[in-house]
């Protein structure tokens, strides 16, 4: 009967031959998955016997990631900002640099009781973190995706969040009404760009999550005036080279306090600006 360690081993062995990065750690993770366990807990017992069940589910996912699918659409979830959020190829697979948008928008609102918009939501991440965090915010989540939504409202049951969903594109399902907050993570690669994305997002993660360039952008800056309360301000996750595009897209005087902000690596990352009401 293998052990822990000799499993470990196998599958480290396998999925570098197939080119998965950080291949240990990987195994690590789906074998604690498999056992329901937290990774930190296999040190502590390294040379205990596996199951042949066990071993069979173990094997199953290690295929699964050898042919390049994302982890997270293996295990199912991730955690953010405090949530479990389900994951599935519906939807796009929160990032760690995500965070840092959803956590500067939280301290951002602090105690206040704010109108919120999470446009092209996906897996709901940032409007369900800014809800755990801002209960007194009215949180709304729209996607032109009904799948993703389906995805969001799964999330906000399981973190016992109340949000609004909303079907539709960018923001005609808001037609009528104005908020002080609209954050989006829009999709923003160049069409030129896909081809060279790795595997695990190509191959795996919705093309529609990700493919738009720059057009997102330039949709939101015509017309999110309408859409914003007096001072409203706007949050997005952009592309790391589109930070100068970004800015000359919303220079005009309908917007001040343009900011461009960085994540762990320094690239420019997030765009936040407040409207500027002029009359």
């Amino acid at each position: 009967m293998d052990s822990i360690r000799n499993l470990i081993k196998k599958s480290t062995d396998f999925l570098t031959r197939k080119g998965v990065k950080s291949p240990r750690r990987v195994a690590e993770e789906l074998l604690a998955f498999i056992l329901n366990k937290k990774r930190i807990d296999l040190y502590f017992c390294y040379d205990a016997p596996i199951e042949p069940e066990e071993k069979k589910a173990f094997r199953e996912v290690i295929i699964r990631k050898g042919a390049k699918e994302p982890l997270a659409y293996i295990i199912g979830s991730v955690e953010f900002l405090g949530l479990d959020i389900k994951t599935t190829p519906a939807v796009l697979i929160p990032r760690n640099e995500t965070e840092i948008l959803a956590d500067l928008i939280v301290k951002n609102i602090s105690s206040q009781s704010l109108c919120v918009w999470d446009v092209c939501t996906g897996t709901g991440c940032l409007g369900l973190a800014v809800k755990k965090h801002c209960p007194s915010c009215k949180v709304s989540l729209s996607d032109i995706s009904a799948a993703a939504l389906s995805v969001a409202k799964r999330n906000a049951d399981a973190n016992q969040l109340d949000v609004e969903f909303l079907n539709g594109d960018l923001l005609h399902p808001f037609k009528g009404r104005k908020a002080d907050i609209i954050i989006s993570n829009p999709p923003y690669i160049k069409e030129e760009k896909y081809e060279y994305l790795e595997d695990e997002v190509r191959l795996y993660e919705p093309k529609i999550a990700l493919v738009g360039g720059l057009s997102f952008y330039h949709r939101l800056e015509n017309d999110l005036a309408a859409f914003l309360n007096k001072s409203a301000q706007v949050f997005m996750e952009i592309g790391y080279n589109n930070g100068p595009e970004i800015q000359e897209i919303f220079s005009s005087n309908t917007w001040k306090n343009q900011t461009l902000l960085q994540d762990w690596s320094g690239k420019d990352r997030f765009f936040m600006v407040e409207y500027n009401q002029i009359k």
